[in-house]
């Protein structure tokens, strides 16, 4: 048995595309033959759009005074759709391709988060009037997406060890952490005297409404921002102080949870900063231990040759016969279809608990040493596990190296693709249509 991203890649998926109650996106993604954009050779249509929003909105559930007029919405979602669609075409012209296997396994994933069969997730979706094809659509272009990113990181993103090193060091020196969000007002490359002024107004005005009090920090990221994470609330995470642009170190030592800096000039344009809170980097550091679990598995697989219900009905048996007195071992040997694992009786050794997944790890976390959990399904098919032991282990200082080194490249990636974003948003063309006027850019609109 090994791990598997589709597992984890459908907590994404899960919260962009089916978190929304069914029925809501329903009401709101009914087929319209209009053209909302063109985006180089491909079009999004007004149905692609609405659903979009729809899902925008259903996450702010109860929320809804963050989220901009409707108008200004419309604009980021179809901005987010067309950096969706240029960024699957620059994959495919790269060579990647999610073939339909992948593809399948993807999608048992995303029913499973949502506690259901693929079988039972296609019903749903049609009885809600979602287009399945539709949908298998979108997700594919997630994977792709995403497997263009992890090319990008490969190519571009490198961590040396000094780098690695000096986060150590800034660790041992037990400074502060900083939980941060933003507020970006992007600039072009090159722009003009006109739009930084433009910028500048934008900026001293978002800060004007924070100050006032009429509009809190995340609705005014919401509202406001031109940053990618702009929906999210400008979240930026916890960072250490050298993770912190120069021109706001200094200022956020000075600085009480919850006041808010800027507009300060960078690279991508005038950006407000907010201190969320602070932590001790010593205490956030932790004693570096983890709770490993010694296991036994059966698996029944879910493939073209045997169905759900099949699978289940197995499994159900060879629970049925160990809770009768059989050897769990001997039981796995005899009727596991992991290959990995079933000459052993299916012993997996020992492992954390997101090792295989998080419906493996919640099973094998609920049950004492020595017990055996009821059948539960997973991207690979049905499963029963055996918990032999627990301990805690000291994850060492290669594997805190490893986390330091994974931590430095995820924030090298995400200002370097986000950059690539930019490159790739202001080199294609663009056109956005309303009603029957069009709108031609080749960069990001400002709101």
């Amino acid at each position: 048995m090994t791990k598997s991203f589709p597992v984890l890649l459908a907590s994404l998926l899960a919260v962009s595309s089916v978190s929304a109650p069914l029925q809501v996106l329903a009401q709101e993604a009914q087929p319209l033959d209009r053209i909302a954009a063109v985006v180089d050779e491909d079009v999004i249509l007004q149905s692609e759009l609405q659903r979009a929003i729809a899902n925008i909105k259903a996450q702010y559930a109860g929320r809804e005074a963050q989220l901009p007029p409707d108008d200004v919405l419309s604009r980021q979602v179809l901005e987010r759709l067309v950096l969706v669609k240029l960024q699957v075409a620059r994959a495919q012209g790269s060579g990647i391709r999610v073939s339909d296997q992948e593809l399948t396994q993807a999608m048992n994933a995303i029913a499973q988060q949502n506690g259901s069969t693929l079988d039972v997730l296609r019903q749903r979706l049609a009885g809600d009037g979602i287009d399945f094809n539709d949908f298998r659509a979108s997700v594919r272009d997630e994977i792709t997406v995403q497997r263009l990113r992890q090319s990008f990181a490969q190519s571009r993103i490198s961590v040396s060890e000094g780098e690695v090193d000096a986060a150590l060091k800034q660790q041992a020196d037990a400074g502060n952490q900083f939980h941060l969000a933003h507020i970006l007002v992007a600039l072009p490359d090159g722009a003009t005297a006109e739009q930084i002024a433009t910028g500048q107004k934008k900026a001293d005005g978002v800060k004007a409404l924070l100050d006032k009090g009429e509009l809190d920090f995340n609705a005014a990221a919401v509202r406001y921002s031109d940053s990618p994470n702009a929906l999210e609330g400008g979240d930026l995470g916890w960072r250490t102080l050298d993770e912190i642009p120069a021109a706001f170190a200094q200022t956020m030592q000075q600085m009480k949870p919850g006041e808010v800096v800027g507009p300060i000039r960078g690279p991508s344009g005038f950006q407000l900063l907010k201190l969320v809170e602070v932590r001790d980097a010593s205490a956030a550091a932790g004693t570096h231990t983890v709770t490993e679990y010694h296991g036994r598995h059966i698996l029944v697989r879910v493939d073209d040759a045997q169905s759900d219900a099949a699978a289940k009905a197995k499994i159900d048996t060879l629970r049925a016969r160990i809770a009768g007195g059989a050897d769990f071992q001997q039981v796995a040997k005899e009727s596991s279809e992991d290959t990995n694992s079933k000459g052993q009786g299916g012993d997996l050794g020992w492992f954390p608990a997101d090792a295989f997944g998080p419906a493996f790890g919640q099973q094998v976390a609920g049950i004492q040493d020595g017990g055996v959990s009821q059948p539960f399904r997973t991207d690979a098919g049905w499963h029963i596990v055996q918990r032999v032991g627990t301990r805690q282990t000291d994850v060492g200082s290669d594997n805190q190296r490893a986390q330091i080194r994974e931590t430095i490249g995820r924030r090298k990636l995400e200002d370097e693709y986000n950059r690539f974003l930019q490159e790739l948003r202001g080199e294609a063309y663009v056109s956005f249509r309303s009603g029957d006027r069009a709108e031609n850019t080749a960069t990001p609109p400002q709101s």
